[in-house]
């Protein structure tokens, strides 16, 4: 049995982090579906700016659109929303056979809207009536200025994927936010049951301090995030107002791992995979990584339900001199900015390939 078989049996969800209209067009998203247990995936402006100016796919739509007299913007988002919308299509079943819970797409929102809660909130509700399938995520970001449009947009019964959260106080936030949103709908008379996933971002975490630990704590620091996360996960579904809520038909809003690329060239090119194996999650991963678990991959232990040495782990770094508080902040901060670059360039990208069309 493959591993990317025995994760999915052990009831984590494998999600492709990658959308391409050849990986549409040739079949290839089907056959992760049929042979590596994909049931999602999640998309971004750097994985569309490849996407669409590298290679031909998209030169006919990118010339009409712009002709037409669109924005480079609203180009975008009707090229990106008919790939996912294929997308979605291909997952319906999965997304019907799970009762919904599995089987998701996710679209992001302008991330230079990352501080605007008002306009994101209202961008974020156009484009789920746009792309019109029930299968597909909003992604906003989980910034302090976010979790309003968080709150909002799921009140609204907009779906949302959660990005760019750090460390477990940023997933908390984002499931308070979820949770008033879930409450105003009950008080509202309406129904709770509106989607979302958190996604933590956790190879960053080794990024920022693998030149600055010794070897023993080298690529130990984002597994030991995610672990601490997940166990807050597990609280907040055993809490009295989670309860309350699931009791009146609310669905968890999953824990999401992601950016679970290996990024130390020392390390395995799974890492991140054997090492947050955890029932109940989801775990996005790039195209490379995944075909690497595929081929070469390994499950063991899942994550302990109480995170197991995840603190030991933390105050290791503590006392090497990482400010974890601070490192957070900084890489939530450092991910808006860098999520703003590429989407700036994903439109310089379009513009600039329009013009070499003509």
């Amino acid at each position: 049995m493959k591993a990317t078989q025995q994760l999915h049996d052990l009831g984590q969800s494998l999600w492709l982090d990658n959308i391409t209209r050849d990986m549409l067009d040739n079949g290839t998203l089907k056959r992760y579906i049929d042979d590596l247990s994909v049931t999602g995936l999640t998309s971004n402006p750097t994985i569309f700016d490849h996407a669409m100016t590298h290679g031909h796919a998209y030169d006919n739509d990118m010339a009409k659109l712009l002709s037409s007299g669109l924005s480079t913007e609203d180009a975008f988002f009707e090229m990106a929303i008919a790939d996912l919308r294929r997308a979605a299509d291909l997952f319906a079943p999965i997304h019907q056979r799970t009762a919904t819970v599995d089987g998701w797409v996710s679209l992001e929102v302008s991330p230079l809207l990352a501080y605007d809660a008002k306009t994101t909130v209202q961008v974020a509700k156009a484009l789920h009536q746009k792309a019109d399938r029930r299968n597909l995520f909003i992604k906003i970001p989980g910034t302090p200025e976010g979790r309003t449009a968080i709150e909002e947009a799921i009140f609204a019964g907009v779906s949302v994927n959660v990005t760019l959260l750090f460390n477990r106080e940023h997933y908390l936030g984002a499931a308070d936010a979820y949770m008033k949103g879930l409450e105003r709908r009950v008080q509202a008379g309406l129904s709770p049951d509106v989607r979302s996933v958190a996604s933590l971002f956790v190879s960053r975490w080794d990024k920022a301090t693998m030149d600055k630990v010794t070897a023993n704590l080298r690529d130990k620091l984002g597994p030991a995030i995610g672990a601490q996360a997940y166990k807050a996960y597990r609280d907040v579904l055993e809490s009295d107002r989670w309860q309350r809520l699931a009791n009146v038909g609310a669905r968890a809003q999953r824990l999401l791992f992601a950016s679970t690329g290996t990024k130390d060239p020392k390390a395995s090119d799974v890492l991140y995979i054997g090492a947050l194996a955890a029932p109940n999650t989801v775990d996005t991963m790039p195209e490379e990584t995944l075909l690497a678990f595929g081929e070469h991959g390994s499950v063991g232990k899942p994550v302990p339900r109480d995170g197991g040495d995840c603190e030991q782990t933390l105050s290791a770094f503590t006392k090497a001199g990482v400010d974890l508080a601070k490192l957070g902040a900084d890489l939530q901060s450092e991910g808006a900015s860098s999520f703003d670059d590429s989407w700036k360039d994903l439109l310089s990208s379009i513009e600039n390939k329009s013009k070499a069309l003509k």
